[in-house]
């Protein structure tokens, strides 16, 4: 692992959280020339520190108005279930995470719909189809009080 410096950190934060700005912007709020910038942020690529860029989008605004977390148990846990119920879930859009737990169940999934009716007839028709699962348990997001994607950097 990469030992980062506090401008790495810097640099690190202010892209979490304003992935938009400029290399002449962030070089000045480092205390950088934008060469150097740009230099570290490549690096930091490079490196797979940085993983990609992403627009945080509103479901609401998407119609997309149920959030839901659903607890998956496979019928057997071994590899070939797990594979096979993995390349199953990925083709499944609305699945937004999906991700191998211990605990009460193999998997937990966030999953996003237009409505109930829809949730349902998703988890009815494509998820509970998959052969490997053996129970779903449904858990419906009343309210959302935080909903960060931002990683801590210590």
């Amino acid at each position: 692992m990469h030992r980062l410096d506090e401008i790495d950190k810097k640099i690190l934060e202010i892209l979490q959280a304003r992935a938009k700005i400029t290399n002449a912007r962030l070089s000045e709020e480092i205390g950088l020339s934008p060469a150097p910038t740009l230099e570290r942020v490549k690096k930091l690529e490079q490196m797979g520190i940085i993983d990609s860029y992403h627009a945080k989008l509103n479901v609401e605004k998407l119609g997309l108005g149920v959030t839901t977390f659903v607890l998956v148990t496979l019928r057997g846990h071994n590899k070939v279930n797990i594979e096979s119920f993995v390349a199953h879930i990925k083709k499944v859009r609305e699945v937004i995470e999906c991700h191998h737990i211990t605990g009460a169940g193999d998997f937990i999934l966030k999953v996003v719909a237009k409505d109930i009716a829809s949730y349902q007839k998703l988890m009815l028709e494509r998820v509970s189809d998959i052969k490997e699962v053996d129970n779903l348990q449904s858990m419906v997001v009343l309210s959302t009080f935080k909903d960060s994607k931002v990683i801590p950097i210590n």
